[in-house]
């Protein structure tokens, strides 16, 4: 059995109180919020605090989850807990940080993603150069797929993916600007490619819909997670990072319902986009290009099992 706090930040959303301010109202430290955050173990006590303080009982702020029966999951937490070289988590950490971040506009290659995960350095040629916010993202994407490990198999949620944000973000130029907001939604509206996307004064709401309506389905499948994919990356939620942020979603509801995961290479980059853009329109142009993608994760599976 798994312990989450999903319900307390549900809470805190509706009740319209930051985290800073539940810490300042109980003496909280800013590591017991952490912990809340990362869904780790906390004392009875800063429990019965925030159930005072929030007026409510401790199920209201807390819930026991059942892990699920997944094997490449097992085998991801198992082979991270082991830090096993080598391995499919080994593989995964390095293919999908590469490729997400390589997407984006990351002039790293394959070859350094792989030395600063292995080696916690890197090495470039004679005259090339680094951009600081480039290593810095892919260490964080590296941190981010952990945690993604951890929570994937919760019910996904406002928290969580926030806290993907937060993660992927964290100590980049972009974080030092006061309205870029890390870890929250868009306070500038923004547009993907020539696209507009939702204002930032309703991004709450669609958000809250979205969530909603995917909470909803019976059964999630393949297709339903692209669109909820395209959906998210619609919203555009975040100033930046949503793609990034978006795909560690699909690895993570691929892992909870039991569907095979997959990462989109940069090679196929072109065929991503263009698939995002005409999914209103043309369905299966994104989702030839994803079930491509798991074609060839499901290689890399079976060579590990």
């Amino acid at each position: 059995m798994a312990i989450h706090y999903t319900k307390l930040f549900k809470l805190l959303s509706e009740k319209n109180i930051s985290k800073t301010e539940l810490q300042k109202r109980i003496g909280m430290s800013s590591t017991t919020m952490a912990k809340l955050s990362k869904n780790e173990n906390v004392s009875i006590k800063i429990i019965e605090d925030i159930c005072k303080v929030l007026n409510c009982q401790p199920g209201d702020i807390m819930e026991m989850e059942n892990r699920i029966d997944n094997p490449l999951l097992e085998q991801l937490r198992e082979e991270k807990a082991m830090k096993l070289k080598g391995g499919i988590y080994h593989q995964t950490q390095i293919k999908l940080a590469y490729n997400s971040n390589r997407i984006e506009g990351s002039k790293l290659s394959e070859d350094q993603t792989r030395y600063i995960y292995e080696t916690n350095s890197i090495v470039t040629e004679k005259d090339e150069t680094a951009s600081i916010d480039d290593i810095v993202e892919t260490i964080n994407h590296f941190q981010c797929f952990d945690y993604m490990l951890e929570t994937a198999d919760r019910e996904l949620s406002e928290a969580i993916i926030k806290e993907f944000h937060r993660i992927l973000k964290s100590n980049t130029s972009d974080s030092r600007k006061e309205w870029f907001n890390v870890g929250d939604y868009k306070k500038k509206p923004n547009m993907t490619g020539n696209r507009k996307t939702a204002a930032p004064s309703k991004v709450k709401g669609e958000m809250a819909k979205l969530l909603i309506d995917y909470s909803q389905l019976q059964k999630v499948t393949f297709e339903d997670i692209i669109e909820f994919h395209y959906s998210f990356e619609a919203v555009h939620p975040f100033q930046d990072g949503n793609g990034r942020v978006g795909r560690m979603i699909i690895f993570k509801e691929c892992l909870r319902n039991g569907i095979a995961p997959f990462i989109i290479d940069e090679e196929h980059k072109l065929f991503y986009y263009r698939g995002l853009k005409e999914f209103g329109e043309e369905r299966g142009y994104l989702l030839d290009t994803c079930y491509s993608a798991q074609d060839r994760y499901k290689e890399l599976m079976s060579y590990f099992t």
